[in-house]
């Protein structure tokens, strides 16, 4: 049982079970930063609002710990830098989200995430979006951290993901990193959007992959010992199956010389009666 091919066999187990290992353990790593993100977005969830120059900074992306945090901010729209976020889906509808710019009083940008709007599933053309309120307006909302990747580039005052790096380079002045989910803007619009949805807290799959990630570990090891001891408790049934598949149709050499040292012994007792039979005839027709 010890020869290269069990030994071959074992390497590759024990790699196969340390991988399963090491991957349990990645989700279970996953579920614990999942449980921890959670744990600070429902704090923030239960902060009261503080005014958004507490949380963001103008030119600097927005906190890890402040996502989702209320905040408030006072200022006038600049519906003219409104960019159109495509591809946004709310229960299988199609449509988009519409920023706006906030130019806040104390001076800084704000991207608003004003709301959702149905629309068809376009690309490049043009998006009607609803006015927002003009004057002072009040906006209290949540806290969102940046896009990221090619999906945040802005072309004909459209993207896919919104970024306030990105957007900055059409805006003048300096812009608040982050942006800001609008739960509320007063005085309200005459045409509201549909407001962003609350954050989904839940752990997500990853304690079950981890544990399915541990079963294939324990099963690999387990199957390998299961086979080592069928080799072991019978040895011989290799050999045995390598000999029934070579001679498969055909009887095995000891066999048929068996039946032929037997067959010879019988016909020549059978020939030699018939012999005796034919000189005692001769005979009598001689004499």
């Amino acid at each position: 049982m010890l020869s290269r091919r069990w030994a071959l066999f074992a390497v590759v187990v024990v790699v196969l079970a340390y991988g399963c290992y090491l991957l349990g353990r990645w989700q279970f790593h996953r579920l614990h930063d999942r449980e921890a993100a959670n744990s600070q977005i429902r704090l923030n969830l239960a902060e009261d609002p503080v005014p958004v120059g507490r949380v963001l900074s103008p030119g600097r992306p927005s906190p890890p710990d402040a996502e989702w945090r209320r905040v408030s901010a006072t200022g006038t729209y600049l519906p003219a830098k409104t960019v159109v976020i495509r591809y946004q889906t709310r229960q299988g509808a199609s449509g988009v989200d519409v920023v706006t710019p906030l130019r806040t009083t104390a001076g800084p940008l704000l991207l608003v995430d004003r709301g959702w709007m149905q629309t068809d599933n376009v690309g490049v053309d043009a998006v009607r979006t609803p006015a927002p309120p003009s004057g002072t307006v009040e906006v209290l909302g949540w806290v969102r951290a940046d896009g990221t990747g090619d999906a945040t580039t802005v072309t004909d005052r459209s993207a896919r993901a919104v970024s306030s790096t990105a957007i900055a380079k059409i805006l003048d002045g300096p812009v608040y990193g982050g942006f800001v989910d609008a739960e509320r803007e007063t005085p309200a619009p005459d045409t509201p959007l549909v407001k962003a949805e609350r954050p989904d807290l839940g752990n997500g799959p990853h304690f079950f992959y981890g544990l399915q990630w541990w079963f294939f570990g324990v099963l690999a090891v387990f199957g390998f010992f299961y086979l080592a001891y069928d080799e072991w408790k019978r040895p011989g049934r290799g050999r045995l199956s390598q000999t029934v598949g070579a001679g498969a149709g055909e009887p095995p050499e000891a066999d048929t010389a068996d039946v032929t040292d037997v067959t010879m012994p019988s016909e020549g007792a059978q020939h030699a009666p018939v012999d005796g039979e034919h000189h005692a005839a001769d005979e009598a027709r001689s004499g």
